[in-house]
Protein backbone atom coordinates (compact mmCIF):
# COMPACT_ATOMS: atom_id res chain seq x y z
CA UNK A 1 0.00 0.00 0.00
CA UNK A 2 1.25 3.47 -0.80
CA UNK A 3 1.24 6.36 1.63
CA UNK A 4 1.07 10.08 0.94
CA UNK A 5 4.49 11.40 0.00
CA UNK A 6 6.21 13.00 2.96
CA UNK A 7 6.62 16.23 0.99
CA UNK A 8 2.82 16.41 0.48
CA UNK A 9 1.78 15.33 3.98
CA UNK A 10 -0.16 17.80 6.11
CA UNK A 11 0.58 17.42 9.83
CA UNK A 12 -1.11 19.13 12.77
CA UNK A 13 0.94 19.50 15.97
CA UNK A 14 -0.74 20.27 19.28
CA UNK A 15 0.74 21.02 22.69
CA UNK A 16 -2.00 20.36 25.23
CA UNK A 17 -1.61 21.74 28.76
CA UNK A 18 -2.10 19.62 31.85
CA UNK A 19 -5.58 19.84 33.31
CA UNK A 20 -6.51 18.60 36.76
CA UNK A 21 -4.98 15.08 36.88
CA UNK A 22 -4.54 14.76 33.11
CA UNK A 23 -0.85 15.36 32.28
CA UNK A 24 -1.33 15.70 28.50
CA UNK A 25 1.88 16.94 26.81
CA UNK A 26 3.21 18.72 29.91
CA UNK A 27 5.70 16.04 31.00
CA UNK A 28 7.75 15.27 27.89
CA UNK A 29 6.72 18.21 25.73
CA UNK A 30 6.09 15.97 22.72
CA UNK A 31 3.05 17.20 20.76
CA UNK A 32 -0.03 15.31 19.70
CA UNK A 33 0.54 14.74 15.98
CA UNK A 34 -2.18 14.23 13.38
CA UNK A 35 -1.00 13.04 9.97
CA UNK A 36 -3.89 13.97 7.66
CA UNK A 37 -4.76 11.58 4.84
CA UNK A 38 -1.72 9.30 5.08
CA UNK A 39 -3.49 6.24 3.67
CA UNK A 40 -5.77 6.28 0.64
CA UNK A 41 -8.89 4.15 1.25
CA UNK A 42 -7.16 1.75 3.63
CA UNK A 43 -8.51 -1.33 5.32
CA UNK A 44 -7.48 -2.40 8.80
CA UNK A 45 -5.46 -5.27 7.34
CA UNK A 46 -3.55 -3.06 4.86
CA UNK A 47 -2.74 -0.60 7.66
CA UNK A 48 -1.52 -3.46 9.85
CA UNK A 49 0.65 -4.77 7.00
CA UNK A 50 2.19 -1.34 6.42
CA UNK A 51 2.90 -0.75 10.12
CA UNK A 52 4.41 -4.22 10.46
CA UNK A 53 6.64 -3.66 7.41
CA UNK A 54 7.99 -0.38 8.83
CA UNK A 55 8.61 -2.21 12.11
CA UNK A 56 8.41 0.65 14.63
CA UNK A 57 5.07 -0.23 16.21
CA UNK A 58 3.05 -3.41 16.65
CA UNK A 59 -0.64 -3.30 15.74
CA UNK A 60 -2.55 -4.69 18.73
CA UNK A 61 -6.26 -4.05 18.20
CA UNK A 62 -9.05 -2.89 15.89
CA UNK A 63 -11.79 -0.90 17.56
CA UNK A 64 -13.35 2.52 17.92
CA UNK A 65 -12.14 4.97 20.58
CA UNK A 66 -13.40 4.60 24.14
CA UNK A 67 -16.04 7.12 25.18
CA UNK A 68 -14.41 7.59 28.60
CA UNK A 69 -11.53 10.04 28.92
CA UNK A 70 -8.36 8.02 29.45
CA UNK A 71 -4.62 8.09 28.84
CA UNK A 72 -1.68 5.72 28.87
CA UNK A 73 1.26 6.23 31.21
CA UNK A 74 3.55 3.44 30.03
CA UNK A 75 3.60 3.90 26.26
CA UNK A 76 2.95 6.25 23.36
CA UNK A 77 0.12 5.22 21.00
CA UNK A 78 -0.36 5.33 17.23
CA UNK A 79 -4.00 5.37 16.07
CA UNK A 80 -4.57 4.73 12.35
CA UNK A 81 -8.11 5.41 11.13
CA UNK A 82 -9.21 2.42 9.04
CA UNK A 83 -12.87 3.37 8.43
CA UNK A 84 -15.44 6.08 9.01
CA UNK A 85 -14.97 9.37 10.77
CA UNK A 86 -15.48 10.73 14.28
CA UNK A 87 -15.03 13.78 16.44
CA UNK A 88 -12.59 13.03 19.27
CA UNK A 89 -11.36 14.99 22.25
CA UNK A 90 -7.70 15.15 23.24
CA UNK A 91 -6.76 16.80 26.52
CA UNK A 92 -9.96 16.43 28.57
CA UNK A 93 -13.34 17.91 27.73
CA UNK A 94 -13.12 20.58 30.46
CA UNK A 95 -9.61 21.68 29.43
CA UNK A 96 -9.59 25.03 27.61
CA UNK A 97 -6.46 23.82 25.78
CA UNK A 98 -8.10 20.65 24.44
CA UNK A 99 -8.16 19.68 20.77
CA UNK A 100 -11.33 18.27 19.16
CA UNK A 101 -10.49 17.16 15.60
CA UNK A 102 -12.67 15.22 13.24
CA UNK A 103 -10.59 12.17 12.34
CA UNK A 104 -11.21 10.50 9.00
CA UNK A 105 -10.32 7.28 7.25
CA UNK A 106 -6.64 7.45 6.28
CA UNK A 107 -5.54 9.75 9.12
CA UNK A 108 -2.96 8.71 11.72
CA UNK A 109 -2.67 10.16 15.22
CA UNK A 110 0.47 9.86 17.34
CA UNK A 111 -0.68 10.18 20.94
CA UNK A 112 2.15 10.80 23.41
CA UNK A 113 1.90 9.04 26.77
CA UNK A 114 -0.20 11.11 29.16
CA UNK A 115 -2.44 12.73 26.54
CA UNK A 116 -6.07 12.16 27.52
CA UNK A 117 -8.41 11.11 24.73
CA UNK A 118 -11.98 10.01 24.12
CA UNK A 119 -14.60 9.63 21.43
CA UNK A 120 -17.13 12.47 21.29
CA UNK A 121 -19.22 11.53 18.25
CA UNK A 122 -19.01 8.68 15.73
CA UNK A 123 -20.19 9.91 12.34
CA UNK A 124 -20.46 6.37 11.02
CA UNK A 125 -18.40 3.18 11.10
CA UNK A 126 -15.42 4.66 12.93
CA UNK A 127 -12.68 2.06 13.34
CA UNK A 128 -9.00 2.41 14.20
CA UNK A 129 -5.95 0.19 14.35
CA UNK A 130 -4.27 0.77 17.71
CA UNK A 131 -0.51 0.29 17.75
CA UNK A 132 2.29 0.70 20.28
CA UNK A 133 6.08 0.78 20.06
CA UNK A 134 7.40 -2.76 19.69
CA UNK A 135 7.50 -4.62 22.99
CA UNK A 136 5.01 -2.28 24.70
CA UNK A 137 1.43 -2.78 25.76
CA UNK A 138 -0.79 -0.15 27.31
CA UNK A 139 -2.24 0.62 30.70
CA UNK A 140 -5.39 2.61 31.36
CA UNK A 141 -5.40 5.78 33.45
CA UNK A 142 -8.39 8.06 33.96
CA UNK A 143 -7.01 11.10 35.76
CA UNK A 144 -8.03 9.81 39.17
CA UNK A 145 -6.40 9.97 42.57
CA UNK A 146 -3.99 7.08 43.08
CA UNK A 147 -2.49 7.25 39.57
CA UNK A 148 0.35 9.61 40.53
CA UNK A 149 3.07 6.93 40.46
CA UNK A 150 1.97 5.83 37.00
CA UNK A 151 2.05 9.44 35.77
CA UNK A 152 5.62 9.86 37.09
CA UNK A 153 6.86 7.06 34.79
CA UNK A 154 5.96 9.10 31.68
CA UNK A 155 9.10 11.21 32.10
CA UNK A 156 11.27 8.09 31.63
CA UNK A 157 9.69 6.88 28.39
CA UNK A 158 11.83 7.03 25.29
CA UNK A 159 10.53 8.73 22.14
CA UNK A 160 10.43 7.20 18.67
CA UNK A 161 13.80 6.62 16.97
CA UNK A 162 12.06 6.02 13.62
CA UNK A 163 8.73 7.28 12.32
CA UNK A 164 5.96 4.64 12.65
CA UNK A 165 4.64 5.40 9.14
CA UNK A 166 7.67 6.61 7.19
CA UNK A 167 10.63 4.94 8.86
CA UNK A 168 13.93 6.84 8.70
CA UNK A 169 12.32 10.25 8.13
CA UNK A 170 8.98 11.59 9.26
CA UNK A 171 7.10 14.05 11.44
CA UNK A 172 7.58 12.16 14.71
CA UNK A 173 11.33 12.74 14.40
CA UNK A 174 10.97 16.51 13.96
CA UNK A 175 9.53 17.28 17.41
Amino acid sequence: MSVTALSALRVSKHQIPAHQRLPNTSIQGKPLLIYHGVFSKPSASTIESHLTSVGVVSPQWRYTMYQDTHFHSNTHEVLSIAAGSAKCCFGGEENEGRVEPVLKQGDVVVVPAGVAHRLLEDYGGFQMVGSYPKGNSWDMCYGRAGEEDKVKQIQNLGWFQRDPIYGEKGPVLDV
